[in-house]
């Protein structure tokens, strides 16, 4: 019976005991459940404020970000569009020029041969070291 006894004390100390905490919790909360449940509330609505705030921080940031990159884009595309014009010019002046060494490489040969690419270059290189 001493076995049986022991078991008994301890979960009747174990209830004695939550009782008695549970009540000096209650009695020595700074705050009632209400006016905690309250305070929660008050922080859950700060919380929800501040994250309103970075949101709207956020996509004010964005918009300036997108409109640097369309800014930066534009820059970009209109010194490529000019590049690639001043690429275009200069091809076909060389186009221009290597076709008119043709044509003058052909009239001094007046056999009706045809003049290749690399002989105009050949051309090119003697009048060049000639200069």
């Amino acid at each position: 019976m001493a076995e049986n006894n022991s078991g008994k004390d301890f979960i009747v100390g174990t209830v004695i005991g939550a009782a008695v905490g549970a009540g000096l919790a209650l009695l020595l909360a700074p705050k009632s459940g209400k006016e905690l449940r309250g305070d929660i509330n008050q922080g859950a609505v700060q919380v929800r404020e501040r994250a309103t705030e970075w949101k709207d921080i956020a996509q004010s940031k964005g918009l300036e970000w997108k409109d640097i990159a369309q800014a930066k884009g534009q820059e970009w595309k209109e010194l490529a569009t000019e590049k690639g014009s001043e690429l275009k010019q200069k091809t076909q002046e060389i186009t221009s020029n290597v076709q008119s060494k043709i044509q003058d490489m052909k009239a001094k040969d007046n056999n009706g041969e045809d003049v290749t690419v690399e002989e105009v270059a050949i051309e090119e290189t003697i009048i060049d070291e000639n200069k």
